[in-house]
């Protein structure tokens, strides 16, 4: 079932846009049985699951985090995620970067824009957005001192639309998303700011028509969650 579910979906999706298989949830035989035909990046969002399932599987996946990351959790993901996706705070931003000091390691990351109705969403706003990485910036060209977040790579934006049946909803929010990236790009030097992760199993193709560079699947590969 992985195996099809996996082939369906890379036959849809244009070559140029990442698969992220979402795995939470799901047992390490099914991140297996994904990696076997040919899947190697994989999400995951609750960090002592994710942290006991690394050692069991192949050591060239690429690993996403994708869920709210406490601060007091970092230790289970940031020695194993290739890009944490979810950046919701300042707070975060900033232990990840102390961590990131502490253990000599730069770490990939993504901010959460607040798209959406849903109040319990996390995220930023865009002038909280634009604060952090002109921070980084003015840091960055300063006396040669470490500026701030100076163990952080901005990869890009993240954001999750409106849950809702209604598409022109679903439409606007990553219309929105995908128009503040591209106003980062024009008005900022950001190097490597190259990733829109928006859409999930239910409206993936509404998202790569907003620019999408990665995209988040994990009901459609993997079926209901297990536990």
């Amino acid at each position: 079932m992985v195996e099809d579910n996996l082939k369906n979906i890379l036959k849809e999706l244009p070559p140029e846009v990442k698969l992220v298989a979402v795995s939470k949830f799901h047992p390490a035989s099914d991140i297996q049985a994904a990696y076997n035909a040919g899947q190697r990046r994989f999400g995951e969002n609750r960090p002592q699951e994710f942290a006991a399932k690394v050692p069991s599987l192949p050591d060239d996946i690429e690993w996403h985090f994708i869920g709210h990351l406490q601060t007091n959790k970092l230790k289970f993901v940031l020695p194993y995620a290739s890009l944490v996706e979810s950046i919701d705070s300042l707070h975060l931003l900033e232990a990840v970067d102390k961590w990131g000091s502490e253990h000599d390691k730069v770490i990939d990351v993504l901010l959460e824009l607040h798209l959406g109705a849903e109040e319990t969403k996390g995220g930023f706003t865009e002038e909280e957005i634009e604060s952090i990485l002109s921070r980084s910036l003015s840091g960055a060209e300063g006396s040669g001192a470490e500026g701030p977040f100076s163990h952080i790579r901005f990869r890009g934006l993240m954001g999750m639309a409106t849950n809702t049946d209604d598409v022109s909803v679903v439409e606007a929010d990553f219309a929105r998303i995908e128009a503040f990236k591209k106003s980062l790009e024009d008005r900022y030097d950001l190097p490597g700011f190259t990733e829109l992760s928006i859409g999930m199993s239910h409206d993936w193709p509404v998202a790569i028509r907003h620019g999408a560079t990665i995209v988040r699947i994990g009901t459609a590969i993997f079926g209901p969650r297990v536990y």
